[in-house]
């Protein structure tokens, strides 16, 4: 048996060792993780800029394609008047219509990636889901379109009106309305935000089954209406599996109320199913009862580096194999993405040599010395048969959070330079990595990156969720240039379609992939979906212009 000479990281009350010819896991140094952003909501914002309207070009513009639908009325004076004797509050309704209200209406109008723009002159607030049943009925009747919007975190142009919709935002109603603790059934109003419910079953030694980035400002309505996975996916699986039931309004004003508190339902259709993911196309979600497990006791991370793509996917498929139920995440980062995140903060990287790949492995589980034993296990068998080339180990609290900025950090941070080409994929694992290297060759090739202001492109980077085979394609840029989507699109989506992918995995598809929906789905299944769209949205009032 290999010696075990070489003391590597104190893990919690366990050690780690490593044989000789392996490089031994070390003690991780305090990194100092200083965010450029208070959220991620201020993502992709450049340097020097206010992300105001004067630096997003209309969506219109953009996609002159797209015309205004003429069976759509416009808003009049008599249609304010009516939605502020419903809602009462001033503050409920941001009147762009009677009076000039540009700077407040300016933020539901665009999207945080400075891509989307559109120009709606009326935002409604309603604070109930009746408010929210009033308002569709008025507007279905009256052919006022429509926008349902959340945080507004999308990434994909969902969120926000094309034309003069009318954006209906979901912030007033935020209530926690219920939760049991010995099932772990919560029931939560739709607008509440995802970091204030997670802090709230904290409390009570539960976990939200969800976590973004953008937790602290994305609410549970919009991440149930794009079923958004994250990066608890891989533990706790989607959001068609943990959510229960669901309180919805739709486009007539009919409330469905289907906010079953039961894991077992057998009786019909499983209609709350269509709601999550049709990104407010057939109706607008106001409350939703979901399945919170007990939060974890005993949290490790790990986070390792190694020297190919293949040998990634072989300390993945030895996790799985022994950390099964206490792996948490897997998560997959280039050399390229660590690079922009480390010229972004100045922070100092947890290895002290560079590799191509990254991981970082997550744990969670109830009995501490059990977990630590596993994973001591783990990383001593990749460490010896020279899977993994480097490592630290997390010791406390902070550390775990230093390490898992290193992964969340990447968004935030390529948006530092101006712009970033986003694209949410699910590609089989064996190829997961292939398309980042064949765009960054296809951009090389065209002159399009480079370390001067005359090279639109900064970077082409990969990173993702690999327990779910999850990759995020980024193309961090100065400038949006259309010379650069020529190259992009649309050659990633063909690449998917070749190898029977989807082109979203988490994000939706909204506006951005609106032309590119045949790429991952039979003209069979886009026509099911356009006669559920009529069925349940005959006016076609709901989020209009986008992908159905």
């Amino acid at each position: 048996m290999a010696s075990r000479s070489r003391p590597a990281l104190a893990l919690c009350r366990a050690r780690i060792y490593t044989a000789p010819s392996a490089r031994p896991l070390r003690p991780l140094s305090q990194i100092r993780w200083q965010s450029t952003a208070s959220s991620e909501d201020t993502e992709g914002v450049a340097k020097g800029t206010t992300g105001t309207s004067k630096t997003i070009k209309f969506t219109s513009e953009t996609y002159p394609e797209i015309k205004r639908d003429s069976k759509f009325a416009e808003i009049t004076e008599d249609h304010v008047k009516f939605f502020k004797e419903l809602l009462g509050k001033e503050a409920a309704v941001i009147d762009g219509v009677t009076k000039d209200a540009t700077d407040d209406i300016e933020p539901f109008n665009g999207d945080w990636m400075r891509k989307y723009r559109g120009h709606t002159k009326l935002v409604l607030k309603p604070g109930s889901t009746e408010e929210v049943s009033n308002i569709l009925k008025y507007c279905n009747d009256n052919m006022l379109a429509v926008v349902p919007q959340g945080g507004n975190t999308g990434l994909v142009g969902g969120s926000v009106p094309v034309f003069d919709e009318i954006v209906i935002n979901m912030s007033r109603i935020n209530q926690i309305r219920s939760f049991d603790e010995v099932s772990g059934t919560l029931v939560v109003d739709a607008g509440a935000i995802l970091e204030v419910v997670d802090g709230y079953l904290a409390e009570r030694g539960n976990i939200f089954p969800l976590d973004l980035g953008a937790k602290g400002s994305c609410q549970i309505g919009g991440n149930v209406a794009t079923n958004a996975g994250g990066l608890r996916l891989l533990r706790y699986g989607s959001l068609h599996g943990s959510v229960l039931g669901i309180e919805a309004v739709l486009p007539d004003g009919t409330i469905v109320d289907d906010l079953s508190k039961l894991r077992k339902n057998n009786t019909g259709y499983d209609l709350k199913q269509l709601f999550i993911g049709a990104e407010g196309t057939i109706g607008i979600i106001t409350g939703v009862s979901i399945l919170c497990p007990q939060r974890s006791k005993a949290i490790n991370v790990a986070f390792l580096g190694l020297e190919s793509y293949e040998k990634v996917q072989e300390a993945f498929k030895a996790a799985k194999g022994q950390l099964s139920e206490i792996l948490s995440a897997f998560e997959l980062m280039d050399n390229q993405s660590q690079n922009l995140v480390q010229q972004v903060t100045k922070n100092k990287r947890p290895l002290e040599s560079a590799h191509p790949f990254y991981c970082l492995i997550e744990t969670s589980g109830s009995n501490s010395e059990h977990d630590n034993e596993k994973l001591q296990s783990f990383l001593e068998d990749v460490m010896e048969k020279e899977i993994v080339s480097d490592g630290v180990v997390a010791e406390n609290e902070t550390q775990v959070r230093n390490l898992w900025g290193w992964r969340e950090g990447i968004p935030e941070s390529l948006g530092h330079w101006g712009g970033v080409y986003k694209y949410d994929l699910s590609i089989p694992i064996s190829e997961l990595y292939s398309l980042v290297e064949e765009t960054r060759e296809k951009i090389t090739k065209a002159g399009l990156i480079g370390d001067t202001d005359e090279h639109p492109v900064v970077d082409v980077v990969g990173y993702g969720h690999m327990g779910d085979s999850n990759l995020h394609l980024n193309v961090a840029t100065r400038r949006y240039d259309k010379n650069v989507e020529k190259e992009l699109e649309p050659f990633v989506y063909e690449w998917i379609s070749k190898r029977s992918g989807s082109i979203s995995a988490e994000h939706g598809l909204g506006l951005a992939k609106k032309a590119y929906i045949g790429h991952s789905r039979s003209d069979t299944m886009i026509a099911l979906m356009k006669q559920i769209k009529k069925l349940y949205d005959p006016n076609g009032i709901m989020n209009p212009y986008k992908y159905i």
